[in-house]
């Protein structure tokens, strides 16, 4: 009786979420993440090869290799638009945050060409669903096709900032913000998280994870550094540059909750429009 047959490149897979995990400081605690990473493909996600890697001074071009898909690397996605796969330690250490379990119900907004997508499909399993939204055709109608074998996942060729999203137990956002907006913290049950990148004019921003409590309120805190493309629908230019001015500040480890609707106080970190957050723990509307 022959052996089965192994897939040559799922050693390059496992060695990749380990440095991953490493890299973001993912522990054992995270198995589930580390272990979702180390089993979808990255290849079958990101088109035909040659591939276009980013290296640290600029994009590689002919890269033939599978094999070398599997490092910490951006892979271009529509280079005239200027869109990549993301840095994969960032999703890591954020799938990581959000603690995403089996049978929930997931938004991921900034979907791509899915491969993020499909590592979500993986953390909630067949008991699960995944709603992702792109708003660039292109990509996802290559998403959708991706995803023929997912059958917990749904794609849909629009904004994931038009409302009104699903009720769903997490909102996933990859594309960089300027506010949290009400349709995505709108959209989550009790207990549910928002993980998106608040991003000002230039420079980074952070990864602000926003939990919904049994009460309605939301505590808020910021997880990580990031850099993301901006996010159509969900940018103001004003915004973005008070946002430079709050970060350069510092002690965003001070946040602990967002508001909405309400006149900021003497605990305000930043204020937008119609939302602010705030240093002191949520209270309950």
């Amino acid at each position: 009786m022959s052996a089965p047959e192994v897939d040559p490149l799922q050693r390059h897979r496992q060695s990749y979420a380990r440095l991953l995990a490493a890299k973001s400081g993912v522990s054992t605690q995270h198995q589930k993440v580390i272990d979702a990473f180390a089993t979808v493909p990255r290849e079958e996600f990101l088109g035909p090869s040659p591939w276009q890697m980013f290296s640290g001074f600029g994009y590689v071009d002919s890269v033939s290799d599978p094999a070398l898909l599997y490092q910490d690397a951006l892979v271009s996605l529509k280079p005239e638009a200027h869109l990549n796969n993301g840095q994969p330690s960032l999703h890591m250490a954020s799938l990581a945050v959000l603690a995403i379990t089996e049978g929930e119900t997931i938004v991921h907004v900034g979907a791509g060409t899915g491969y993020y997508t499909a590592i979500l499909a993986t953390l909630t399993g067949p008991s699960g669903r995944v709603v992702a939204y792109e708003i660039d055709e292109d990509l996802a109608v290559r998403a959708r096709a991706n995803h023929s074998d997912y059958a917990q996942v749904e794609l849909r060729h629009q904004s994931g900032t038009d409302g009104p999203l699903p009720e769903c137990d997490v909102v996933y956002v990859n594309a960089g913000a300027t506010a949290p907006l009400e349709v995505w913290t709108s959209a989550l049950r009790p207990g549910g998280r928002l993980l998106f990148p608040l991003t000002p004019a230039q420079s980074a921003g952070y990864m602000l994870l926003v939990t919904r409590t049994a009460g309605g309120a939301f505590a808020a805190q910021f997880t990580s550094g990031a850099i993301f493309t901006p996010c159509i629908g969900a940018r103001d230019d004003e915004t973005g540059k008070r946002l430079s001015e709050a970060f350069a500040r510092g002690s965003v480890a001070k946040v602990r909750s967002l508001r909405y609707n309400t006149t900021p106080d003497e605990t305000c970190w930043f204020a937008g429009a119609d939302w602010w957050l705030s240093t002191a723990p949520p209270t309950h509307p």
